[in-house]
């Protein structure tokens, strides 16, 4: 990161840098609502859903009432400017998965602080996104409450499920999270199964919730398809436009790419499984030696993909595009996917038939099931994918898209 003078380059954005915080955040009009934003990893977006939740959050805002104000992990304490919100970097150690907590706790205990010190802010909005300072939340929440302010909670999706923590991690995510459904003052579910899975676990607590989805660009890739960094992107990887499987996602057990990648080497598809991914060393190794899929030239792993235009373009020229998540809400690349491939084959959950519904194919883990769906993919007519390719689009523009999505978060915040 290089400055000069008030402006500093941040992840590729040149943005504002603030020395007089006092004066450049806090406004004197006391109908300006206060919007502090802590768990995610901060803005400008690099990578990760929270992350690029608030980057959209403060992006698409559209009243002027309404001032956010993002906690953002990082090695020093700047606070700067970025799409009109006012970010503050906290300074977290490398403790292991405490440090995501050690961030949330110092983040939210600052903001707390900040509206103390500044009685002008009426009645501010505490958003704490994902579950993991549960124990520690009840004393926050009455300071809170005390300042006039609210405690809203996004839940995530199911983290205690994931299979990269250890059992007393898992066990801690599980027991946090009940304390944050009991403490919150109101839970934002972005998906209908969490909020399902909310009120009925913890029914004790009669928790308030509410669904607002997460949202998602449909708009084409800016490239062509004759653009030159895409064409060279397929001709060193082996690959044809309309002619791959594709898969984007965290290589991780439960994203099921065991079954993937073993269900499409039990095909007869000619064509290629494209898997863009950062891969995970163990877990690789784990499925190169139980499947060895190093030996059918179809299983391509591409490395991974951060521009956005030739990711898009990437996806639009899929033949197909598979989703293989179990676990959590509603997921920004099935999404992604919905906007941009005309045909998906999803892992058969509630949380992916509740976004995709008819526009998308489904699968068990079921021996063999995949491999048979795959069969009936290459045999569908250009009219059939067209046919799904419209539903996908017709879904997220009608239920998912930005301007839908942070509308719905600024009347909730300024009611």
């Amino acid at each position: 990161m290089t400055s000069t003078n008030k402006w500093a380059m941040i992840d590729g954005h040149n943005v504002r840098i603030l020395k007089d915080p006092d004066k450049e955040i806090v406004k004197e009009d006391d109908s300006i609502r206060h919007v502090f934003v802590i768990g995610s990893k901060g803005i400008p977006a690099a990578y990760g859903g929270f992350e690029t939740f608030v980057e959209k959050l403060t992006q698409y805002r559209v009243s002027d009432r309404i001032h956010y104000h993002v906690a953002r992990m990082a090695e020093d304490d700047m606070r700067f400017e970025y799409n009109g919100a006012s970010v503050f970097n906290v300074k977290v150690p490398y403790i292991g998965p405490a440090r995501a907590v050690a961030c949330d706790l110092i983040a939210l205990r600052r903001c707390i602080h900040y509206c103390k010190v500044h009685p002008q802010i009426k009645n501010p909005v505490f958003y704490v996104l994902a579950c993991r300072i549960g124990p520690f939340i009840a004393q926050y929440r009455r300071e809170i409450h005390a300042l006039g302010g609210v405690l809203y909670v996004n839940p995530d999706g199911h983290e205690w499920k994931r299979a990269k923590w250890s059992k007393p991690v898992r066990r801690y995510w599980k027991y946090s999270e009940g304390l944050m459904v009991k403490n919150a003052d109101l839970l934002i579910c972005d998906s209908k199964n969490i909020e399902k899975y909310i009120r009925t676990t913890y029914k004790t607590y009669s928790p308030k919730t509410t669904f607002i989805a997460y949202g998602s660009e449909y708009e084409p890739s800016p490239l062509a398809d004759d653009a030159p960094a895409f064409t060279d992107w397929l001709s060193r990887r082996g690959l044809k436009a309309k002619n791959y499987y594709l898969v984007v996602g965290r290589f991780v057990p439960e994203n099921n790419f065991e079954t993937m990648i073993r269900e499409f080497m039990r095909s007869d598809s000619q064509k290629d499984f494209a898997i863009i991914t950062t891969t995970n060393g163990r877990f690789y190794n784990r499925l190169q030696e139980t499947l060895s899929f190093e030996k059918d030239p179809r299983i391509k792993f591409v490395g991974t993909v951060y521009d956005p235009a030739l990711l898009g373009k990437i996806r639009e020229n899929a033949y197909a595009y598979f989703h293989g998540h179990e676990v959590g809400g509603t997921n920004p690349s099935l999404l992604e996917a919905l906007g941009a491939t005309d045909l998906n084959l999803l892992l058969n959950v509630g949380f992916n038939k509740e976004v995709a519904e008819d526009a998308a194919l489904y699968w068990s883990k079921e021996e063999g099931n995949l491999a048979e769906l795959i069969h009936k993919a290459d045999g569908l007519s250009a009219e059939e994918i067209a046919e799904f390719g419209r539903k996908a689009k017709e879904r997220i523009r009608k239920n998912y898209s930005w301007e839908y999505i942070v509308d719905l978060y600024e009347t909730l915040f300024l009611k």
